[in-house]
Formats: C-alpha cells, sequence, structure tokens
C-alpha cells in the first residue's frame, strides 16, 4: 500500500482512543454520530453503523481493534475495495499521488461519479470541485473535511503532500 495514501488517511482520521483512563484503543463517536474504530473503520451491526452516544457500550461490546498494530492492519485492509473501486472507475493512468488522493476520498465518502468524471475527462475544475464538496457532515461544514478535501485535491493535482491542519 503507497505510503502516502497510508499517510494522508492515518493524519486525517487520526487514531481513536474514546477513552483515555483505559488501557489501549477504544471506539469513538465521529463527528457526525457514527461509532468508529482504529483509523476511521466505521462500525456496524447487522449492515448499518451503529450511532450516537446511547450506542456506546453496545460499540465497546463489538469492538475489534485494540491495538495501534491491529489498527494498521485493518486500515491496510479496508483501503484494499477503494483501491479497486479507482481501479474500475478511473479510465486514465494516475500516477502514485493522484491514486493516493482518489483512494483517500473514496475511503471517506463513499466515492464520487461526479469526481471520477472529472478525472477521467482531465477536466481544469477538479481541484476546485474537489475542495467545495463533501465538505459537511449532517448539512454543517466541518473544517475538518475542507482541510482533508483541500490536501486530497492539493496532492492530486500537485503531487505535494502537505497538511493544511
Amino acid at each position: 500500500m503507497q505510503s502516502k495514501l497510508i499517510e494522508l488517511v492515518s493524519h486525517y482520521e487520526g487514531l481513536h482512543d474514546g477513552d483515555l483512563r483505559t488501557i489501549g484503543l477504544q471506539p469513538k463517536m465521529d463527528p457526525v454520530g457514527i461509532w468508529t474504530e482504529g483509523w476511521g473503520r466505521a462500525m456496524t451491526k447487522g449492515g448499518k453503523f451503529i450511532k450516537g452516544a446511547a450506542n456506546k457500550q453496545l460499540a465497546y461490546s463489538l469492538q475489534t481493534i485494540k491495538t495501534i498494530e491491529d489498527a494498521d492492519k485493518a486500515l491496510i485492509e479496508d483501503l484494499k475495495p477503494f483501491q479497486l473501486i479507482v481501479d474500475r472507475k478511473i479510465k486514465i493512468k494516475l500516477n502514485e499521488a493522484q491514486n493516493a488522493a482518489l483512494v483517500s476520498h473514496f475511503y471517506n465518502t463513499g466515492g464520487s461519479s461526479t469526481l471520477c468524471d472529472l478525472v477521467n475527462t482531465k477536466s481544469n475544475n477538479i481541484y476546485d470541485w474537489w475542495c467545495s464538496h463533501y465538505i459537511t457532515g449532517q448539512g454543517i461544514p466541518l473544517k475538518g473535511l475542507k482541510l482533508r478535501r483541500q490536501t486530497e485535491a492539493l496532492l492530486f493535482t500537485t503531487g505535494e503532500l502537505k497538511f493544511l491542519n
């Protein structure tokens, strides 16, 4: 797995440790209320996201990531399907930086057919579009998402991995 991709995702996801009073890693809620563990792995039960403070005990009971090594292994595993989606949907040759930016975006957002179209047509509007979409949580613009989108767009367009926070 590419080092820029791992560095980018791990920087913006952060290593989740929801309870600093307890040894090891614990699940943590993301800004939109979804329980996550490790480097941003969304927790599910029955195919649905575990959400909300009322489901803390459920999230803790389903926890599988307890160490940094577990988190690193899970991240590589979690990125693979998004790499396959990028490989399938992008019809032009990408360099390593462009690939890393797209896989990071897809991992965080689930993907965008509009972004794929912009990439495949080599649109001049990629940077502006990238920085202005998928930046909200529950309809509210989130600073962390804005910075992540800017970092991804910069990586895609220039090859430079520069963290803006």
